[in-house]
């Protein structure tokens, strides 16, 4: 099941990477890019969280909070971002609830295999908690400074 534009922020339980127990809901009431990214500390995934970083305090300044969610563990989050310096929020969806009530627990295909993995995509709410813009399938290149051009318009 996919998010529309317009549609409220999903309910969903994550765990932030220092553990601390996240609710979605927290951060309603201010614009919020959710991105979901396949694995930390590849280099797609590399790219992309160091390119946000980059532009945290940009986002801050557009009044604008970046949460990045991955399967992966706390432990393993908490690795990632000291290793790259990483200054965005990394949260742990263990369960997969919060990648499935956003619609990016996809089926995959890599050389000839196909399995369930995370789509790479980015989700931006309104401070009204509602969905404003979406992006799928995403290509890392720019795709940090073209979500921020949206949250500045």
């Amino acid at each position: 099941m996919a998010l529309a534009i317009g549609d409220k922020l999903p309910v969903g339980e994550l765990i932030l990477a220092d553990g601390t127990p996240l609710s979605l809901q927290d951060r309603a009431g201010q614009p919020l890019v959710v991105y979901f990214y396949p694995k930390a500390d590849t280099t797609g995934c590399t790219r992309e969280a160091q390119d946000f970083s980059a532009l945290a305090d940009d986002f801050a300044q557009a009044g604008a909070t970046i949460l990045a969610i991955s399967r992966d563990t706390p432990k393993k989050l908490t690795c990632f971002a000291e290793k790259h310096a990483l200054t965005v929020s990394l949260a742990s969806d263990p369960d997969g609830s919060v990648c499935e009530a956003f619609g990016v627990w996809v089926e995959k295909q890599m050389y000839g295999r196909t399995y369930m993995g995370i789509e790479r995509a980015t989700f931006l709410f309104g401070a009204t908690g509602r969905l404003v813009r979406e992006w799928r399938k995403v290509k890392v290149a720019g795709h940090a400074a073209d979500v921020l051009a949206t949250v500045r318009s």
